[in-house]
């Protein structure tokens, strides 16, 4: 980065952070400071991932800040807790204004936190929930590139599109993502010496179809690997991204934001 570039506050959106869980709880406030001191222009509360108490849970937090806006869904790891009226809530709860996406949804068969035909099931509804609410998907894959593209290809995606979170396939695979109008989005594992394939996708991929996430309170970027993650540190993301596609930092924070808004639907 020059000097001057050091010097130019960068507009960036996270887009994927779990602010409302507990790692947070007693600092939480100090930490989105930073973020906006960061060059932060605004950032994304995942909704799913702790129950379906998540979704109220980021819903709040985005009303107590203009520049915060919410997810709803359910994880993969819920998928065995997924009630019938879950759905229904949930399609109610899309329509609230600052909600501006499905997710995170999709299969994880790393953990397995629920049997792999639970999760097929519940993306599978959850995907036709996304196409009545009209927002876009946030997906998760981890493990499960095959099953995720098959159960798409068979339900569809709402047309306002998708974005492959925590993108941890291959070049072939992110190709195929963004020849069908999907984007992926890059965490902080990126900056890690030995993530060689995700380096590889960001050299090949349009940079209009990247965005940029924490994932926080997991994955923090090199300097912090090891530590808390936390919004403030996408800064390190667009840093690394900038420095593989031989780009001015200025220049990947102003092309991933309009990605950004463009796919969540925000001011721009």
């Amino acid at each position: 980065m020059t000097e001057k570039e050091s010097q130019t506050k960068l507009s960036l959106i996270d887009t994927h952070t779990h602010l409302t869980f507990p790692e947070f709880d007693e600092d939480r406030q100090e930490v989105l400071a930073r973020a906006w001191e960061a060059g932060l222009e605004c950032l994304i509360a995942i909704g799913a991932g702790v129950g379906m108490g998540g979704n109220d849970k980021a819903i709040e937090l985005a009303e107590s800040d203009p520049r915060i806006y919410a997810t709803v869904g359910v994880h993969p790891h819920d998928a065995g807790q997924m009630k019938k009226d879950w759905s229904a809530r949930l399609l109610k709860l899309s329509q609230h204004p600052k909600v501006v996406a499905i997710g995170e949804i999709g299969l994880d068969y790393y953990r397995r936190h629920s049997e792999p035909e639970v999760q097929k099931k519940c993306f599978r509804q959850l995907l036709e929930l996304a196409r009545q609410s009209g927002k876009p998907v946030i997906i998760h894959d981890r493990q499960a590139h095959d099953d995720v593209w098959r159960i798409i290809d068979e339900v569809g995606l709402p047309e306002a599109g998708c974005v492959f979170h925590c993108f941890s396939g291959d070049v072939g695979l992110a190709k195929k993502a963004v020849k069908a109008g999907y984007y992926i989005s890059i965490p902080g594992v990126v900056t890690f010496s030995n993530a060689r394939k995700l380096h590889e996708v960001v050299a090949e991929i349009p940079l209009e179809r990247m965005l940029l996430e924490t994932d926080c309170p997991y994955l923090a970027p090199e300097p912090y690997r090891g530590r808390r993650n936390e919004p403030a540190y996408v800064v390190e993301v667009a840093k690394k991204v900038a420095q593989i596609k031989k780009l001015s930092v200025e220049d990947v924070a102003r092309v991933t934001t309009l990605a950004a808004k463009r796919l969540f639907g925000l001011p721009l």
